[in-house]
């Protein structure tokens, strides 16, 4: 009689096994990174980010527009791009391209001037870099993440 080799071994099950944790894995990367971007692809959405980092923003006061990133970051970009860094965020990846510039009043910013906006870039629903600022001549400008979540990103 002819013994019949094993259809499914040892071998077969484990690689059957590591192929479905694998495509576990990248369906759980696409729905929590589709989800982060669709976050930021309306105003509602920015709005609830900004917020779940302790910013509230007037949302009826947005201003988006397209913005490109210039092809080398020197000068006054360089400098920006280094608070960028600091915040978990680096432009220099992205130089040429264009990105969504969106712009809001921002209501709870500690100080005593009123006009105060927070801008964040998003590229492919990826939030890029972000500041906060002022648009006075002896202004300000620092980044948009809390210490605690800068050292997250």
């Amino acid at each position: 009689m002819v013994q019949k080799e094993r259809v499914f071994n040892k071998k077969k099950a484990l690689l059957l096994v590591l192929i479905i944790a694998a495509v576990l894995l990248v369906l759980f990367f696409f729905r929590w990174h589709g989800d982060k971007a669709n976050e930021l692809q309306t105003p509602e959405g920015r709005e609830k980010f900004l917020s779940s980092l302790g910013w509230q923003i007037d949302l009826s006061s947005e201003v988006g527009k397209a913005v490109i990133i210039p092809e080398k970051l020197e000068g006054v970009m360089e400098e920006y791009n280094k608070m960028q860094l600091e915040q978990g965020f680096d432009l220099s990846p992205h130089c040429g391209e264009k990105c969504q510039q969106y712009t809001y009043l921002l209501k709870n910013y500690p100080s005593d001037n009123d006009n105060v906006y927070l801008s964040i870039y998003i590229l492919d629903g990826e939030l890029i870099a972000g500041d906060i600022h002022t648009n006075s001549v002896n202004g300000f400008m620092v980044g948009i993440m809390p210490p605690e979540k800068a050292a997250e990103q």
